[in-house]
């Protein structure tokens, strides 16, 4: 079924969604604020002079056509998949509205090229002539939507898992320091061997020499041995490290019960859990607030901030 254009016979279906595309572009680009705001806000669009419900008949009308011309050429399969997926994996990879159409357009196309070759080139490797066009066009954007929900920077579940991941071994890094910082302040050295720290973080000795072995690679501490056994000792830049951490713990332990009114028997897991996120200019706040303390509510001292040892 071809319609003559001068010199050339064009497939009827190429001039029905070649029309619709661009019938659908020209709305879009001219209109795009007003879809925009709508789609979003329509009180707000209503408040602002667009008419909201005028635009959302629009709209819809316009993916009604569009679905009617794309089942008539291309069949169902193809075109919930590409009404839905390419727009979800663009969702994945972007939160702004301008570059979320960008990309699903360049998805869909992507899945259209690739499932048109894959139609071709996969079948022969099972033996087979050829497949369904439409189908692999959908397998295709299936996996850039599978690729999308795994290594999308900011909401990829594999991209999430290793923040998490590096998130707990800063925090249990942080937890060795400064447990070996109090271990120096009461001059308990001979308690800070792998299985007290093991003992004390409640973690297993695995997990703790995995950690041990990265702050010696990072060098905020030193493992010393002698016929006895073996300890860890901070360096200079673990002592600073921890010096922060403990100063900021003892600073928000003073904080919550004096400023917060939280009880006392509380404070130590809120401090514990705020300590790792403290920078200075919290520290200098929390100083500030508490009336610049020189001990903390258990009657330990609350380091200075730039206190040498």
């Amino acid at each position: 079924d071809t319609v003559s254009l001068g010199p050339l016979d064009v497939p009827r279906v190429v001039l029905t969604l070649g029309v619709v595309m661009l019938v659908n572009a020209t709305f879009i680009m001219v209109s795009y604020k007003e879809l925009k705001i709508s789609s979003f806000d329509p009180a707000l669009a209503t408040a602002s002079g667009v008419h909201a419900g005028l635009m959302h008949y629009l709209l819809m009308i316009l993916v009604a056509v569009t679905a009617v011309a794309s089942f008539e050429s291309v069949g169902n399969v193809l075109v919930v998949a590409m009404f839905v997926v390419p727009p979800a994996a663009a969702y994945m990879l972007t939160d702004r509205l301008p570059r979320m159409i960008v990309v699903s357009a360049v998805l869909a196309a992507l899945s259209a090229i690739l499932g048109h070759v894959g139609a071709l080139a996969v079948p022969a490797w099972f033996g087979f002539q050829s497949t369904s066009t439409a189908g692999m066009m959908a397998v295709a954007a299936g996996v850039m939507l599978g690729l999308a929900i795994l290594f999308s920077p900011r909401h990829g579940v594999l991209v999430k898992l290793i923040r998490q991941r590096k998130l707990a071994w800063r925090i249990l890094a942080d937890d060795v320091v400064a447990l070996l910082y109090r271990f120096d302040e009461r001059e308990e050295h001979s308690q800070a061997t792998p299985a007290s720290l093991a003992d004390a973080l409640l973690i297993d000795r695995f997990t703790l020499g995995l950690t041990i072995r990265w702050l010696r690679l990072s060098g905020s501490v030193l493992w010393r041995t002698e016929a006895s056994g073996g300890w860890c000792e901070l360096t200079a830049r673990g002592r600073e490290r921890a010096r922060e951490l403990v100063r900021s713990h003892r600073l928000w332990e003073q904080y919550l019960i004096s400023q917060a009114g939280v009880e006392s028997e509380r404070i130590h897991d809120k401090a514990e859990r705020y300590e790792h996120f403290t920078d200075v200019a919290m520290r200098d706040l929390l100083d500030a607030e508490t009336n610049a303390p020189r001990i903390d509510p258990h009657g330990s001292p609350i380091p200075r901030e730039h206190e040498s040892r």
